[in-house]
């Protein structure tokens, strides 16, 4: 298997799609994004959003656009780099 060399994350997307999946209302779980994946074509199951979602998955380009699709967002809100969590102030 493949090892990123850029630290932990294997996806800048997994983030988003939690946070997208999460934020629809009622929310949407992890094994409900992969069913209604699997009903596109994309062979994914609950272990695989959970792995996606924590950047310790590869996504391709095909199951991005699957996700963006089901989760009706434009591809390029999945790819948006998360920002930086600010420091409590002292």
């Amino acid at each position: 298997m493949f090892k990123n060399k850029n630290g932990e994350h294997n996806n800048i997307s997994g983030e988003n799609i939690a946070r997208i999946r999460k934020a629809i209302v009622p929310t949407v779980s992890q094994r409900a994004l992969a069913d209604k994946l699997q009903l596109c074509g994309i062979d994914v199951d609950k272990n695989a959003i959970q792995r996606i979602e924590c950047g310790k998955r590869f996504v391709t380009d095909i199951e991005l656009v699957a996700i963006a699709k089901v989760l009706d967002v434009p591809v390029l809100d999945l790819l948006k780099k998360p920002r930086a969590k600010k420091k409590a102030q002292d």
